[in-house]
């Protein structure tokens, strides 16, 4: 992984630790940012129908977040800034709390051309009332608001815990705002982050599946939208702020994530029990109270025993040690001096309680960026190295979370590291043999120390699909 974008991310994911990001507003010109390389973003506030009186405090919680964060903020109630080269100057454009019909015919062609040249959209609270007659904006925003209860607190269930916006927060988060019911479920369309526990407060009719946060990559650009952000409070909730930091940090580009739809999964491992799994080897797991896997002690390899399988897509979230942002990049040799610990998740081996029985008679994804290509993050450990751009340009730096999807058919393994694809492997080698296999996560030693969380699996067809192709 290059230095240089080791070091802006761990910055930036620096940021999302803070308890409160507070701070002096700071208006920054067009003239201020050219040539820094400063992400930008762009706030929108313009209203037509209903005016939330919080949103004054949200556009100086988005400028204090930015100063924070690494991010320049302007903020406008201009439509007239909707053109293509305005737009250009901007990595995402935050929609916080329009209503109506706020963009001209033209103004609706310069934005939809942005996001398709890969701009960024975060939307707040009523931006999900807002252009209903656009469809364009109703696929970008995910679903439109339909009617809302009084204000009252409420569960969010936390269903993605590596995104940015969600990777602070614990696994239920009870706050108080004014809960959006919407005119259709996103779910099968984008990636849900959290829903509302709608027995925990009274008013919801979504019939008990009420995605409230998503995100989704859209013809081109990157979105992500919060249904939180009605009351004044939320602006000065440190947790709501780190919730909107990291979906906008995610919206420039600054922190990667998977946010392709996720349905038809089951968890192997929900951070609660460890029921089907077995200890192989000297090295172990410890499971702390958020629901997190971290190793410990020497080798050893934490496997799933309950059972085996054959055609699946297995995703789980793992993160390495947070360490010196200046240490050596993927091919400069191994080591965990700076974070990139040595670890991976070994699949298509027989049952075993000798953990190099994984090592031998299966196939490791491996999580260290520090040794050769073909042993480095997103490698078939020993056989084939990732798309090493690719990987490098999806890969969020130690400290992060990231997410693999490790899909086996037949005796094809692909990998896609928080959404991207950097791997299609195929093997030839009968002893190995993927069409009926264990999964395990590995413990490579005392001195490496990786986390995992959420392993969850969706089992498919068993017939095995053409090499060619998606």
């Amino acid at each position: 992984m290059p230095a240089t974008r080791r070091l802006a991310t761990v910055a930036v994911g620096a940021a999302l630790l803070l308890g409160s990001l507070s701070g002096p507003a700071a208006s920054h010109s067009g003239a201020d940012a050219k040539g820094d390389g400063a992400k930008r973003v762009l706030v929108f506030s313009k209203t037509a129908g209903f005016r939330h009186d919080s949103i004054p405090d949200g556009v100086t919680a988005v400028r204090e977040l930015g100063a924070a964060g690494g991010f320049r903020v302007d903020a406008t109630e201009d439509a007239g800034a909707f053109t293509p080269a305005n737009l250009r100057r901007y990595d995402a454009v935050v929609f916080l709390s329009t209503t109506g019909d706020v963009l001209d015919a033209a103004q609706q062609a310069a934005f939809e051309g942005y996001i398709r040249h890969g701009g960024g959209y975060v939307g707040v609270h009523a931006a999900a009332d807002t252009e209903y007659d656009w469809a364009f904006y109703g696929g970008l925003v995910g679903a439109w608001f339909e009617s809302h209860p009084a204000i009252q607190p409420a569960t969010v269930d936390v269903e993605d815990r590596a995104h940015p916006a969600t990777s602070g927060l614990d696994r239920t988060w009870s706050r108080t705002d004014e809960w959006y019911n919407y005119r259709s479920d996103p779910r099968e369309r984008v990636h849900v982050l959290a829903s509302l526990d709608e027995s925990s407060y009274t008013g919801g009719t979504m019939n008990g599946d009420h995605p409230i946060a998503w995100c989704q990559n859209y013809q081109g650009g990157r979105a992500f939208y919060t249904g939180g952000g009605h009351t004044k409070e939320s602006y000065g909730d440190p947790v709501f702020r780190r919730h909107l930091l990291g979906g906008i940090l995610y919206a420039v580009d600054g922190m990667q994530a998977d946010c392709r739809p996720e349905n038809g999964y089951r968890p192997l491992f929900d951070g609660t029990s460890l029921e089907g799994w077995r200890q192989a080897g000297p090295g172990s797991f410890t499971l702390s109270d958020d629901g997190t896997l971290t190793s410990t002690g020497g080798m050893g390899l934490l496997w799933y025993a309950d059972r085996s399988f054959g055609a699946y897509s297995l995703k789980l979230d793992w993160r390495t040690t947070a360490g010196d942002p200046g240490g050596s990049g993927a091919g400069a040799g191994s080591g965990s001096g700076s974070g990139e610990d040595n670890s991976g998740v070994f699949v298509g081996f027989p049952p075993s309680d000798d953990p190099w029985s994984a090592v031998n008679n299966g196939y490791e994804i491996q999580i260290d960026a520090t040794d050769v290509p073909e042993r480095t993050t997103g490698s078939v450990y020993g056989f084939q190295s990732a798309d090493l751009k690719k990987r490098d340009r999806a890969l969020n730096a130690p400290g992060e979370w990231n997410t693999y999807e490790i899909r086996v058919e037949g005796e094809r393994l692909r990998v896609w590291l928080n959404g991207v694809k950097i791997n299609d492997f195929t093997n030839t080698d009968p002893a190995r043999s993927l069409r009926d296999g264990h999964l395990g996560l590995q413990n490579h030693g005392a001195d490496d120390q990786v986390s995992f969380r959420d392993v969850r699996i969706k089992e498919l067809p068993g017939r095995e699909r053409p090499v060619q192709g998606d």
